[in-house]
């Protein structure tokens, strides 16, 4: 996917790219090749791979859940790395008010230098891993969306996101294919933490064969005031 067929991708979308933001991702990808020579940020460094997999991959959940993505909205990305997907959101819908929280000092200098090349507002990021800033209670329960790519398993995931998502807001999921078994094995870890499935939707990459499933969690109810637990418990011994 070439740039061209990005903006023509999204077209087909009701999203129509104004120069600035095609400005911006052009930008967006220069400056994470760049970076990724120092920086280990991404695999994939090809333009059309970049375009395809990383910023069209990101900005799906706005075609499949739209309803839940509303102006002024304020999303948390929980281990976002190289910005995945909050940055690409964030372009599209400039409104949104973001927090990126990441463990890794070196990705977040780089977010820091890309929001500012990007000319971004309402951007906040935070240095730390998931359990200690769910526990924070500057961000626990503090956003209406929370997302998360590539992170971690869902059981393990759920218990990272959901504890930052606030009473009625939404967990979004981006998974790579078949996530059907991963959903359901972690049916008891969403509802302890206080969510409840609402939909799971599987996609195909257009013009590719990249399969992708995006699932969206309601939160419920508040979640339990142990979760999540110490730093690294949810990976060692997820809730089963």
């Amino acid at each position: 996917m070439n740039p061209e067929q990005f903006v023509q991708e999204l077209s087909k979308h009701n999203f129509k790219l104004s120069e600035k933001q095609i400005k911006q991702f052009k930008l967006y990808f220069t400056n994470l090749v760049a970076a990724n020579e120092h920086v280990n940020l991404t695999r994939i460094t090809a333009q059309e791979d970049v375009y395809l997999k990383h910023f069209f991959d990101s900005i799906t959940p706005l075609f499949v859940f739209s309803s839940v993505f509303k102006p002024n909205a304020t999303l948390c990305d929980v281990g976002a790395g190289a910005g995945f997907p909050s940055i690409p959101l964030k372009i599209l819908m400039p409104e949104l008010q973001v927090t990126i929280v990441d463990s890794l000092g070196k990705r977040l200098t780089f977010l820091q230098d890309l929001v500012t090349k990007l000319d971004l507002e309402g951007v906040t990021l935070v240095h730390g891993r998931a359990e200690d800033v769910g526990q924070n209670k500057l961000y626990r329960e503090q956003f209406d969306l929370v997302t998360a790519r590539a992170v971690a398993n869902m059981a393990v995931l759920s218990e990272y996101c959901l504890p930052l998502v606030k009473t009625n807001g939404y967990f979004v999921a981006l998974k790579g294919p078949k996530a059907e078994s991963e959903l359901k094995d972690s049916q008891k870890a969403v509802k302890v933490l206080g969510g409840k499935v609402i939909e799971s939707q599987e996609l195909t990459l257009p013009e590719s064969d990249e399969e992708r499933t995006l699932i969206l969690v309601q939160k419920v109810q508040a979640t339990l005031k142990k979760y999540p637990r110490q730093a690294g418990t949810p990976h060692r011994k997820p809730i089963h």
